[in-house]
């Protein structure tokens, strides 16, 4: 069946009748006699639309029929009831060009909601073949190339020379008159989905990035409207960076490269001067007069990248003095951190995980070691009560 979405892509309102309304999911599926919202399928999206006040979700084709997803509690329709309803030429252009100048075929496509882009059947698309096919496609646009749309029954002679090109993606359960798309000197090729009257109307054509995989190489575009929202969008952001960077759009690669730089240059700076800080506490602890502290606990906002935690625990020579050792990003104590206990296995045994617990952590412990990740450092106090009362405790019991 031709729907009447396929007969006028710019066919915005229609009434028609109510074929059938059964529950379907968290609503009803809707069957009308004919419909100006597009199902999805052949690698277009479906059309979102109202049917009286009722919004419809989505459209999918089954066979012949659009079957519509509205939204309800309760049946909205009654079959016999007449209602009211309230973009894909790119990918063919893109499509037929690639095909034409190259010999390289399209295998899928996928029209986004944000950008599209074909697969194409080839390991490698040169920036010489993109910048190509996109100045074909452009020029063609500005020549106002003319696109029409012929309906033949399956069994027309003329069906065969009219189309030049594999009725790709057309979908097998399609019955009934067939379409075919035909751009003014490029192509003749079936195709179920909507389009527009003349290339024109596509304003132009970018193409963005080419990613490559394993047996796929997708090559992503924008076209029309969507063209000049990305470029509002770059340019924002240009001017965004031009403050941040001091210095305009032309400098910008230059000025981040330095500034990488610089970056990389304080946190080589930051690591060696916190392992120098973790290596001076535990030499203080070392060198602690007799008797030796039970326990001892230190708490930095180095951040995570520091090594500070690892560097104090193997520079402290003492197996029986227990470590309670806390690093986080901030000073806030809101943030999450890290957390390293060292001592005796018993004492590890009885104080890692209600430490862990205080700190809203997520850790384990062996032997004379217990590491965690922590959410809640401001519970500090509370550890730090709670061990001086493990060993107040394990004193008095002597």
């Amino acid at each position: 069946m031709v729907f009447k979405c396929q007969e006028d892509s710019f066919l915005t309102e229609f009434r028609s009748r109510v074929v059938s309304c059964e529950p379907g999911g968290t609503g009803y599926q809707v069957i009308f006699e004919d419909t100006v919202l597009f199902p999805e399928g052949g690698g277009q999206p479906t059309d979102h639309g109202w049917v009286d006040d009722l919004p419809v979700k989505s459209v999918i084709r089954k066979g012949p029929t659009a079957i519509h997803f509205v939204e309800g509690t309760s049946a909205p329709f009654q079959p016999g009831q007449e209602v009211r309803q309230r973009q894909h030429s790119g990918q063919h252009l893109i499509t037929a060009i690639f095909d034409r100048e190259f010999g390289v075929n399209t295998k899928s496509w996928w029209l986004g909601t944000e950008d599209s882009y074909v697969d194409l059947d080839t390991k490698d698309v040169t920036r010489e073949q993109l910048d190509k096919v996109e100045r074909i496609c452009n020029q063609l646009i500005v020549d106002c190339t003319a696109v029409s749309v012929a309906v033949y029954q399956p069994d027309d002679p003329a069906l065969k020379s009219d189309v030049t090109r594999a009725t790709r993606g057309l979908p097998e359960d399609v019955s009934g008159p067939l379409r075919v798309v035909t751009i003014d000197g490029i192509e003749s090729n079936m195709c179920c989905g909507t389009h527009v009257r003349n290339l024109a109307q596509l304003q132009a054509i970018k193409f963005l990035n080419v990613e490559k995989g394993k047996a796929k190489c997708l090559v992503h575009f924008l076209v029309g409207g969507r063209v000049l929202r990305k470029l509002t969008e770059c340019y924002d952001r240009e001017v965004q960076f031009n403050g941040l960077l001091n210095g305009g759009a032309p400098s910008h690669v230059d000025l981040l490269r330095k500034l990488q730089t610089t970056v990389r240059s304080v946190q080589k700076s930051s690591r060696k001067m916190s392992s120098e800080l973790a290596q001076l506490e535990a030499d203080k602890i070392n060198q602690a007069p007799d008797p030796k502290p039970k326990f001892y606990t230190v708490h930095r906002t180095d951040g995570p990248d520091s090594d500070y935690i690892n560097v104090f625990l193997r520079c402290v020579k003492l197996p029986e003095c227990f470590l309670f050792v806390t690093n986080a990003a901030d000073d806030t104590g809101k943030g999450a951190g890290q957390m390293a206990l060292q001592g005796r296995p018993e004492d590890i045994a009885a104080l890692g995980d209600p430490i862990c617990a205080l700190l809203e952590g997520k850790g384990n412990g062996k032997g004379p070691r217990y590491n965690a990740k922590v959410n809640k450092l401001k519970a500090i106090d509370q550890c730090r009560k709670l061990i001086e009362e493990h060993f107040r405790d394990a004193e008095a019991e002597k």
